[in-house]
């Protein structure tokens, strides 16, 4: 198997073990940060993505749509596509089985006490008034920014990783707050659907319904269709790449 692949696996474990334990830790009962808002996690899923890339170097994707985009613009082989994708989901799903069993008395203390849906949205995005139509150009909005804004800036940075990295966490902790309140911003599969089939086989009781339909339709498809646009954008308009 090729280093890159199992790159992709890590960096995508990493990058879940912060963004669902973030959100473990503002949802349940018994943790030392609970309450403390989107504000609280939307910084830790931006900073856990650049610790990721410190780690792991610039070039890991940690997300099937950048991949797509990567391989539309001819930085990543169409040969890697599938096990990059592979690696992804499964990066996903072991992230949020480690983060979940890092805060399982947690979960055990919020049985009674924690909304279901509150809990089942610690692993996955869902909006709070569904409308699939919007959410859709919603999802595809926030990741044609999000890709554009981290590939433009990949051109930049040049070789300088730490530069890229601290930047990618920026593009992060800005498309979060500036738009992603209508969807959550997955912007990425394995962020989205990789824990939220964790959620589904996790041994936590009095579970919410697990929103497939939405789940496979927005954060499922959309990503594909911005990252796409991005990268045509990214590379026809501003000639990078």
């Amino acid at each position: 198997m090729p280093p890159s692949v199992l790159a992709e696996f890590g960096s995508t474990v990493l990058m879940i073990v912060f963004g669902v334990g973030v959100h473990c830790d503002t949802v349940l009962k018994g943790t030392k940060y609970q309450g403390s808002g989107h504000m609280f996690a939307i910084t830790t899923w931006a900073f856990g993505i650049s610790v990721a890339l410190f780690v792991f170097g610039g070039a890991v994707c940690m997300n099937p749509a950048m991949t797509l985009a990567q391989c539309l613009i001819g930085l990543v082989p169409w040969s890697l596509l599938v096990p990059y994708m592979v690696a992804q989901m499964l990066g996903g799903l072991v992230g949020a089985i480690i983060a979940w069993f890092m805060y399982a008395d947690d979960f055990r203390a919020s049985e009674g006490e924690v909304d279901p849906v509150a809990q089942r949205n610690i692993f996955s995005t869902n909006p709070v008034i569904e409308n699939l139509p919007r959410d859709f150009a919603c999802e595809t909005l926030c990741t044609f920014v999000f890709v554009s804004a981290i590939l433009a800036a990949a051109s930049r940075a040049g070789e300088n990783v730490l530069l890229l990295a601290i930047a990618v966490g920026i593009i992060v902790w800005a498309v979060g707050m500036g738009m992603g309140g209508i969807t959550g911003f997955a912007m990425n599969q394995a962020r989205d659907l990789g824990p939220r089939l964790a959620y589904q086989i996790l041994p936590i009781r009095n579970k919410a319904d697990n929103n497939w339909r939405y789940g496979l339709i927005v954060p499922g498809i959309a990503p594909f269709v911005g990252a796409a646009l991005a990268a045509l954008f990214v590379h026809g308009f501003l000639g990078m790449f």
